[in-house]
């Protein structure tokens, strides 16, 4: 049987806790300094004659890009692991290493990881284009923009950060952008590759699917929406206030958490149309296609019906493991079922039948 291992970040407790539930052993690939709740808390351990925790067994690294090193890689896979991405694994460890470095089996299409980025060869944008998902009007010049726009430009410090900010026009843009220069939340390079698009004023949900080669089926798991730092403060605030603090500071929308939320029923069939569409043009665009969890992130406008727009892609483990709480895997299921289960049910299922070659790259 396979050890089931993933980076600590982002949602390795979900991938563990979900392993155990189907009878793995567990791995996590710690840094130094961020390994005390895999150490601690959460290590699996007897207490009053029964087991509890979720991490069986740490992999301590001085940085996680040293997980591509032989040594580790084959620490790896003398346990006969099968390895989780998620979003920091692509940040931390990077798209070149994990495709040509990184030899231990990794669930699902780990050469989709990269399309997530706006700028890559057939990014998100190129995969909702081909599979005919709305998505916000995209603005080529800063002084194209006609209406409320958002800025996706990335952090001067940590690039793989955000510092959203919005602007109605040329002018607008401007002034804002030389204020995050000036305080070094942005630099001058990055805002050159920003992506500008359309705001988009709706209601706001993340759709949470997995998709199954070993049984040809598409699953909606859960739904969710975002937590962002001190966003969620400015949007408490009265108007005035808001205004009168903008002067100084701007909101960051930096994800920090996660609350579980349901649609109105008649709009799951448009839910599974999205999301039959973009694994169809996944599979026509990348060898292998979709498998396993992936999420599209966007709103629900009101133009006379109700309309999906999408705004951003995931394409691994989402980082919300609360969506267990929300009734669409029961409905299949019967039971509330996580992501880090589900991968750990497909994963079993494809053992039972031999082919594990069919989902991991």
């Amino acid at each position: 049987m396979h050890t089931i291992s993933t980076l600590g970040s982002h949602s390795a407790l979900d991938v563990c806790e979900g392993a155990k539930k189907e009878g793995y052993k567990t791995l996590v690939v710690a840094q130094k300094g961020r390994e005390k709740t895999y150490l601690g808390p959460y290590k699996t351990r007897m207490r009053a004659g029964r087991e509890v925790g979720v991490v069986d067994e740490l992999l301590l690294l001085s940085s996680f890009k040293d997980m591509v090193g032989k040594e580790n890689q084959d620490f790896l896979s003398k346990r006969d692991c099968i390895f989780v991405p998620n979003r920091s694994f692509a940040v931390y460890v990077g798209y070149d290493a994990i495709e040509k470095d990184f030899t231990v089996p990794v669930f699902g299409n780990k050469f989709l990881l990269r399309a997530e980025e706006r700028d890559a060869q057939k990014s998100q944008y190129h995969l909702m284009k081909k599979a005919g998902i709305r998505m916000p009007k995209q603005f080529r010049s800063p002084r194209d923009i006609d209406r409320l726009a958002i800025v996706k430009v990335s952090e001067a410090e940590r690039t793989y950060e955000r510092a959203f900010f919005l602007a109605r026009n040329y002018s607008e843009y401007m002034e804002r952008s030389r204020e995050l220069i000036k305080i070094g939340k942005i630099s001058s390079m990055q805002l050159e590759k920003a992506k500008i698009e359309e705001y988009i004023v709706g209601a706001q949900f993340n759709l949470n699917f997995f998709y199954s080669p070993i049984h040809n089926e598409l699953e909606l798991l859960g739904i969710d929406m975002r937590r962002q730092t001190n966003m969620d403060g400015y949007l408490r605030m009265p108007a005035d206030v808001q205004l009168e603090l903008l002067k100084v500071r701007q909101p960051s929308t930096i994800e920090i958490g996660h609350v579980a939320c349901t649609l109105r029923e008649s709009l799951l069939e448009q839910v599974f149309d999205l999301g039959e569409r973009f694994v169809r043009a996944t599979q026509s665009e990348y060898k292998e296609g979709l498998i396993g969890p992936f999420a599209l992130q966007g709103a629900f406008v009101e133009e006379g019906k109700e309309e999906f727009v999408c705004f951003d892609v995931s394409l691994r483990m989402p980082g919300s493991p609360g969506t267990r709480f929300t009734p669409y895997s029961g409905y299949l299921f019967r039971e509330s079922v996580s992501f880090g289960r589900r991968i750990a049910m497909e994963i079993k299922e494809a053992e039972k039948q031999k082919r594990i070659d069919e989902i991991t790259s």
